[in-house]
């Protein structure tokens, strides 16, 4: 059996329901945003960039980011895989594409942010790299960075 390929593609009018229908485990609903909000709020940023995780031919999950600072910054504003797909190595997989992309379209840190919790995915953002700046915004997010 292979291992599926991990790709990031554009959402259409023809996937856009089944991306949004995507969800994480009950327990991690309070970390993330539903994908159709970020995906509205996408539509409001035109800086924003969003994709649909997918394995081989099957949706599996959600990212989106957008330039941040000076522009040598590119913030991961939303990032999920969905409930049915967690433990498959997809989310890593992605997140790596992801930075794989970024110095071409130059930047030179990634960023992020993530609420503390048991379900929360600082461990997760911690094995792909990102190590924690100290920084916490007002709403009690975290920020975390990796230098590209």
């Amino acid at each position: 059996m292979t291992t599926p390929v991990v790709t990031l593609r554009e959402i259409t009018a023809e996937t856009v329901r089944t991306i949004c229908d995507l969800e994480p485990h009950e327990a991690q609903k309070g970390f993330v945003a539903p994908n159709a909000v970020s995906i509205a709020q996408a539509h409001f940023n035109p800086a924003a960039v969003f994709r649909a995780i997918y394995a081989d031919e099957e949706p599996v999950g959600f990212i989106m980011w957008r330039p941040e600072g000076d522009g040598a910054n590119c913030f991961l504003w939303r990032f999920m895989i969905d409930r049915r797909h967690q433990g498959k190595g997809y989310g890593r997989e992605a997140i790596a594409l992801w930075l794989k992309g970024l110095p071409a379209l130059g930047y030179r840190i990634a960023r992020l942010s993530y609420l503390p919790g048991a379900a929360g995915p600082h461990g997760f953002y911690r094995a792909q790299g990102f190590e924690d700046t100290g920084e916490q915004r007002a709403n009690g997010e975290r920020v975390m960075e990796l230098l590209l």
